[in-house]
């Protein structure tokens, strides 16, 4: 006869989220995030150790961060937006500058992007910056890193053309 104590652990037992081997390694690859809130963030899901999470990955609500088809698409239509040619004039550059970026660096960040304005190899660093900024003025905060990275990028662009 089995004991109270041997019942619960069964029953415990039986209770547990359980899933088969091959989904659940596949569940296990990639990072699962549910879709940002407000401001951006995102929460994270563990489909292969929670059943919330596992009803929402099958219903499509969290995704996998890591999920290349899609990653793909969305990367080119972003770069296609970003990379299209518009050009302002320098004081508003100034201004877009100044209200994005750190006190320490936004005179270096300024003169690169004028430098890459004017040339051909690197104006498209400075598209991607001014279309950034648009695009976090509309409202969604993440672009304001992708400005940021367009600088670097600038700079990276400029120097390329140094050491050749």
């Amino acid at each position: 006869m089995k004991t109270i104590k041997e019942m619960e652990k069964k029953e415990v037992f039986m209770k547990q989220f359980r899933l088969p081997r091959k989904i659940k390694k596949s569940l296990k690859k990639g990072l699962w995030l549910y879709p940002p809130d407000e401001k951006g963030n995102s929460l994270m899901a563990s489909p292969a150790r929670s059943p919330e999470d596992f009803m929402a990955v099958k219903k499509g609500i969290a995704r996998n961060l890591f999920d290349l088809k899609e990653s793909k698409s969305r990367r080119k239509k972003l770069q296609k937006q970003l990379d299209k040619e518009v050009i302002v004039p320098d004081e508003e550059l100034r201004n877009y500058v100044h209200e994005i970026l750190g006190e320490d660096i936004r005179n270096s960040s300024y003169n690169k992007l004028i430098e890459a304005k004017n040339n051909p190899k690197a104006i498209v660093a400075y598209y991607n910056f001014v279309n950034a900024y648009h695009l976090y003025k509309q409202g969604d905060d993440s672009f304001g890193n992708i400005c940021c990275l367009a600088v670097d990028r600038a700079k990276e662009l400029l120097n390329n053309r140094k050491k050749l």
